[in-house]
């Protein structure tokens, strides 16, 4: 198998989008579209990438980091004019695969099914094609009598004829690089559009006697270019409906698919039951067993097996739930570890917090973690009570197997095996109400009392 370095063109400014972001940089289920298409490239077995950058370069070469090729594409013109700013940083490169970064839904897979079929057939160029009824904006695939590829043309400059062929080009390409770079110099900008054309290498190719054939794509979504938002929330669909799929063939359970919002990046162990209108997003890992209510938002989080969460339960960054923990109702979780068999089960606010094992939070506790400048611990210790709607003021400990009365503020730590108290003592003060207000008395001297 040849060598292969892809490359990404990511210059286009994207006006459809109506933003001043550049277009690969837009998010589907919160990952940019054009690391999905480097994810591909990766996982097709393609590990240098060369990524063709233009308005919003230094954005995009920020949002990347380290550990590509760029290659600056000052004036956008044309498909074929950024393939030319990238060829003089790829010597040793002995074939292209040539991608648009704003293509998410293209797989391992495929990617990997078209370098085979480039490499096996031994053409000087492969292109992706796909069959669709309606072709659209998507230029046109011409073949000759032998069922090679003549041409492409382009759907504005098509005739109607052409524009009736069904067969069309996907925007991805396999090229052998040294017949690439005999004809990419005779490219000029004979069209409607005043731009040099990657489709016009074809007939140049042909020209030269080169083989030129085409590999077509079985899943026509794969090839669907993100221009508008509109698309943009097609293919979020998309996606969202693969990762759901896989993790109901892995053994999760969803009771409703179309309500559930999942990264790609989350992992989910089988015999999880995931109820509706959830959303886990970024790194998360989930262990098996657990079950998650509807309205949970969980981000960035490691689960436990045999949890519990929600419903209407906020688990943010850094949080950890040990085995059967819970996180119940209207529970916010931050920056927190919960440990083994602990609860925090309703209306609970605890914050960057070490919370050991089969503890018992009650309702409406709150950890006070912020005094406006900075962020201080609190530790719960193994076994220990928190009573319902305790405030715990940063930085404190209680201590193991200890127990906080409920309605206290903790602003002292607590030592294990102990009760602590912290409210005020009660008084009640009699005929405090017709004290108050006159009429109470009025009302019991006109009923004899």
């Amino acid at each position: 198998m040849r060598q292969m370095t892809a490359v990404i063109l990511a210059a286009g400014q994207g006006t459809r989008m109506k933003s001043s972001k550049p277009k690969v940089l837009h998010e589907a289920m919160h990952k940019p579209l054009i690391k999905y298409v480097i994810a591909a490239v990766h996982h097709a077995d393609i590990e240098d990438v060369c990524i063709v950058v233009g308005h919003g370069a230094e954005e995009v070469k920020q949002t990347l980091g380290e550990g590509y090729l760029y290659a600056l594409q000052e004036q956008q013109l044309g498909t074929g004019h950024a393939l030319m700013q990238a060829l003089p940083l790829l010597p040793s490169a002995d074939s292209l695969m040539v991608l648009c970064g704003d293509t998410p839904l293209l797989t391992a897979q495929t990617l990997s099914q078209l370098r085979s079929y480039f490499d096996e057939s031994g053409a000087a160029c492969t292109i992706m094609s796909a069959i669709l009824p309606d072709g659209g904006a998507y230029g046109r695939i011409v073949r000759n009598d032998n069922g090679e590829v003549a041409s492409i043309v382009e759907a504005r400059d098509a005739s109607p004829g052409e524009l009736a062929i069904q067969e069309i080009n996907s925007g991805v390409y396999c090229f052998d690089r040294e017949a690439l770079s005999a004809v990419i110099d005779k490219l000029a900008p004979n069209n409607s559009q005043g731009e040099y054309y990657l489709t016009d290498i074809i007939c140049e190719l042909r020209n030269i006697g080169k083989k030129v054939n085409a590999y077509v794509c079985q899943d026509a979504d794969e090839i669907m270019g993100v221009n508008d938002r509109y698309q943009l929330s097609l293919a979020s669909d998309i996606l969202r409906e693969r990762k759901n799929t896989a993790l109901m063939l892995s053994g999760v359970t969803m009771l409703d698919p179309r309500t559930v919002y999942i990264d790609d990046t989350v992992e989910i162990s089988p015999d999880c039951i995931i109820e509706p209108q959830v959303y886990i997003e970024g790194l998360c890992r989930i262990g098996r067993g657990c079950h998650i209510g509807p309205f949970v938002k969980i981000t960035d989080s490691v689960i436990g097996e045999n949890c519990e969460i929600g419903p209407f339960c906020y688990l943010r960054p850094g949080t950890v739930l040990e085995d059967q923990a819970k996180a119940g109702h209207f529970v916010e979780i931050k920056k927190s570890r919960i440990g083994r068999g602990s609860k925090v089960p309703h209306l609970s606010y605890i914050g960057d917090a070490d919370v050991g094992e089969k503890v018992n939070i009650g309702c409406g506790t709150i950890t006070c973690n912020y005094d406006g400048k900075h962020k201080y611990p609190t530790t719960i210790e193994d076994e220990a009570f928190i009573g319902s709607n305790t405030n715990l003021v940063a930085p404190v400990t209680v201590g193991h197997r200890s127990t906080v009365a409920a309605g206290s503020t903790i602003t002292e730590d607590v030592p294990e095996d102990s009760l602590a108290i912290a409210r005020g003592r009660q008084h009640n003060i009699k005929g405090w109400t017709e004290e108050r207000d006159p009429r109470y008395k009025n009302n019991d001297e006109s009923q004899g009392k």
